[in-house]
């Protein structure tokens, strides 16, 4: 039998799910928020802390979202409030994902006494809501956005623990790990090279839909006084002062409107990423 030959041109390769659609939407936008958070002091005209115009404008053509009570351009702190909630959301997430990892991985593969005790620990934290822990934390520090910080990773470091200890359990299990073992491979060997690799990929998704919940938690403790400190451009507490202004709707609308579109953009991704890694969607 003779192949069949097909133009090259006739063959269509198909995108990966998470550069598709919704998700494609969500990558860009977080680029955007990205790049506005990296280059804004070199192009925006107006100082997030000065006044420029009157107080309690509405928006129109010179400021697009109005101004607040002292005269400040609303757009512009909105924009230079990515300086602080996208960096916050980073460090939280990193930080997070590397205790956990580190947590959740001795604990799943050493098992034992140490998985009991780790455990037991990370029980202990997730047995509170984690909104009323990160405030009991940041009062107890004292308000600010570093100790919210702090207290946002103490919050959210037992989530990718639990999560990656039953990703070790579940590997570790399987005979490419007994082959190791029988060949003499350390345990550090067998858990960098053939453990982790293949317990990666729901931390990995999980961290991406995380950011947006980080950045949303951030704004809720600068809401209550917790986080960010005026004059600080940070969005939860520039919603709190459209709280104090609340006929002057477009104080409150634009921070917000910046926080529904980092978080939808994280679900969107987080999402795709989620079904192009689920062996279901891939053998389709």
């Amino acid at each position: 039998m003779t192949a069949i030959a097909v133009p090259a041109a006739r063959i269509r390769r198909r995108r990966p799910a998470w550069l598709r659609g919704p998700s494609l939407i969500g990558l860009i936008s977080l680029g955007v928020w990205a790049l506005v958070a990296v280059t804004i002091p070199l192009w925006t005209p107006n100082d997030p802390l000065a006044p420029v115009a009157g107080r309690l404008l509405g928006p129109s053509v010179k400021h697009w979202m109005g101004t607040d009570a002292l005269g400040r351009d609303v757009l512009t702190r909105t924009l230079w409030g990515a300086r602080i909630s996208i960096p916050v959301a980073v460090t939280v997430i990193i930080s997070a994902v590397l205790i956990g990892t580190i947590i959740g991985a001795a604990a799943g593969f050493l098992g034992g006494w140490v998985d009991a005790v780790l455990m037991r620990l990370v029980d202990i934290t997730m047995a509170f809501p984690p909104i009323l822990l990160a405030m009991a934390i940041t009062a107890s520090l004292g308000p600010g956005i570093r100790n919210a910080l702090i207290a946002m990773v103490l919050v959210w470091w037992p989530i990718y623990a639990r999560l990656l200890r039953a990703q070790v359990v579940a590997v570790r299990q399987r005979e490419y790990i007994d082959s190791a073992v029988a060949i003499g491979a350390s345990r550090w060997l067998i858990l960098r090279r053939y453990v982790l690799p293949m317990s990666y990929t729901p931390v990995l998704v999980n961290a991406t839909m995380d950011f947006g919940q980080v950045v949303l938690l951030t704004a809720s403790l600068s809401f209550i006084g917790l986080g960010a400190r005026p004059p600080s451009p940070e969005w939860g507490a520039m919603i709190t002062e459209g709280a104090t202004n609340f006929y002057q709707w477009w104080i409150a609308a634009s921070p917000g409107i910046a926080i529904l579109l980092v978080v939808l953009a994280c679900n969107f991704v987080g999402d795709a990423l989620r079904d192009s890694f689920d062996v279901k969607e891939v053998t389709r």
